[in-house]
């Protein structure tokens, strides 16, 4: 709860689980707007207050952090300038949410826009890869489906949580064919696919993704076998963090924050839901902002947060 009352985790929890086909990223920034509506002081300094509050409150529950970090981030800068161009209390905040709103349905379109590329990609006899459940890939392979493409997709089984079995389900349910493989079959069936299409958690600075855990196992492997290796992300998931190995990676973004209490003594005892791919082994990335190479990342970074 934050100090007007609002009830931040519970209306951030409803909302994703209302709202699966939406990254907590974006119900994040969802909450955010509620927590401007909902604020009653007459105080910018305490509405920013309480802003960064609900993001703390956000990151203890138990949904990847990653999406939600760097969605959060780009949101309180886009809306903040508001507090250095109206001194009028009621104005800013008007202006704030007028911006939060711009921002949300700019998000709402990205995905649409990276289908549109995507599906270029995707040629009549295809052989798909792919792993976990990501919301754009899944659309992506829906549309070309729709285009009458006709391809075959293999899903990997991604434990601990086995959403790619949820993938599989929801592929076969509009009539793809669909081959639920194990974590472990990836360099077994690597040979016969064509290329890899992933989505990601976040995008860092040197244009490496952190993804499902397992995804780093399988650019190696698709890049050992000449396969490309193909990224779907929008453009608020790009975050300002640069590690070199997987220990670079944040305690909060690998582990849930159960499995940190639970096992706070020793986290080499918990599993990591995600891991680092670096650039070398990432092919393209398909963002709203276009089609990316990993090294034109840090550029758009550069623009994201100017």
């Amino acid at each position: 709860m934050d100090k007007e009352g609002f009830e931040v985790k519970e209306f951030f929890s409803q909302t994703v689980a209302k709202n699966e086909d939406l990254s907590v990223g974006v119900v994040a920034i969802m909450t955010l707007m509620k927590v401007i509506e909902k604020y009653k002081d007459t105080t910018i300094q305490g509405l920013d207050e309480n802003l960064k509050d609900a993001i703390l409150t956000i990151k203890t529950s138990d949904y990847p952090v990653t999406a939600i970090n760097s969605g959060c981030e780009l949101f309180m800068r886009f809306i903040t300038f508001a507090k250095l161009d109206y001194k009028n209390f009621e104005h800013c905040r008007e202006v704030m949410l007028d911006r939060g709103h711009i921002f949300l349905d700019k998000l709402q379109q990205c995905r649409d826009k990276i289908v549109k590329l995507a599906t270029k990609f995707i040629a009549d006899g295809s052989k798909v890869l792919t792993h976990s459940r990501s919301r754009v890939v899944l659309k992506t392979l829906i549309q070309a489906f729709r285009q009458q493409t006709q391809f075959e997709v293999f899903v990997t089984q991604s434990a601990p949580d086995n959403s790619g079995e949820v993938m599989c389900k929801d592929l076969r349910a509009e009539g793809i064919p669909c081959t639920l493989i194990l974590d472990s079959a990836v360099g077994y069936i690597m040979e016969q696919v064509d290329f890899v299409m992933v989505g990601a958690e976040g995008v860092v600075e040197s244009g490496g993704i952190v993804n499902k855990v397992g995804s780093y196992t399988m650019a190696m492997c698709a890049r050992e076998m000449k396969k490309p290796f193909y990224v779907l992300t929008e453009s608020f998931k790009f975050t300002r963090l640069f590690p070199l190995n997987q220990g670079d990676l944040p305690d909060e973004y690998k582990y849930s924050r159960s499995s940190r209490k639970r096992v706070a003594t020793d986290l080499r005892e918990a599993h990591p839901l995600v891991d680092y791919t670096p650039p070398a082994y990432i092919t393209l990335l398909f963002t709203d902002l276009g089609i990316l190479t990993p090294s034109a990342v840090s550029d758009q970074l550069i623009q994201l947060y100017l």
